[in-house]
């Protein structure tokens, strides 16, 4: 999931994890809690990983100007952890999403057949 997110993300907008993780959670049957937590833990400790990196490269100077003009604090670590957090729950939320529609069908066709 988080290699298809990372390679969705360079060339459509930051909203296509959503698109990714939900397509994941589709195809590949997980249980709804199993699904939220592998959304959530691959796209939080992608986009955190690459945005620590990122700032690490350029000395924190913008992260601690953006965290100064978001959170009031001058703090490049929260905003990384916000930054990662944030793109965990759209991927959690999306996964859990796919997993529900996966189930449903699931049940539907087991419904049917009994």
């Amino acid at each position: 999931m988080a290699l298809l997110s990372y390679a969705a993300s360079l060339y459509l907008p930051w909203w296509s994890i959503a698109i990714v993780a939900f397509l994941v959670s589709v195809i590949i049957p997980l249980k709804p809690a199993k699904a939220f937590i592998c959304g959530f833990l691959s796209l939080f400790l992608l986009w955190g990983g690459m945005s620590y990196i990122i700032s690490s490269n350029n000395g924190n100077i913008l992260a601690q100007k953006i965290s100064q003009l978001m959170i009031f604090m001058n703090s490049p670590f929260l905003l990384i952890i916000l930054t990662g957090l944030i793109a965990g729950l759209v991927a959690g939320f999306a996964s859990l999403s796919g997993s529900y529609l996966r189930y449903r069908k699931e049940d539907n066709y087991h419904n049917k057949l009994a």
